[in-house]
């Protein structure tokens, strides 16, 4: 855990979030400010700033089922949702802590981030 990242904070308990879903690697809570009316962001318990720092194909693989467990408890596995990840400043990555947004629950337009 990387002390002075809010991320690995929550992801990790010392600051309590609205958790959607947890195991021993990932973390799954709703977005703060949300851009649909499910969106959860999925992120590894240990810090990595981005999907290509080397991440270990187990926490990778961690993350893809809790997208697949968030999606099924948030009703959207069925109707359709997206999953999207920011690398870097310029594709709009503000928390420097790998994270994936799920984001369902109403038809998603092509301008939504």
């Amino acid at each position: 855990m990387k002390d002075d990242c809010i991320f690995c904070k929550i992801a990790n308990h010392v600051i309590e979030s609205d958790y959607v879903y947890e195991d021993d690697l990932v973390a799954a809570f709703r977005d703060m400010n949300p851009l649909a009316p499910t969106h959860v962001l999925v992120m590894p318990k240990e810090h990595y700033e981005t999907i290509v720092d080397g991440v270990p194909a187990q926490t990778l693989a961690a993350m893809v089922h809790a997208v697949e467990e968030v999606a099924k408890s948030e009703g959207v596995a069925e109707t359709g949702f997206r999953v999207t990840t920011n690398t870097g400043a310029d594709a709009g990555q503000v928390v420097q802590h790998l994270h994936l947004h799920v984001l369902g629950g109403k038809r998603l337009t092509d301008d939504l981030a």
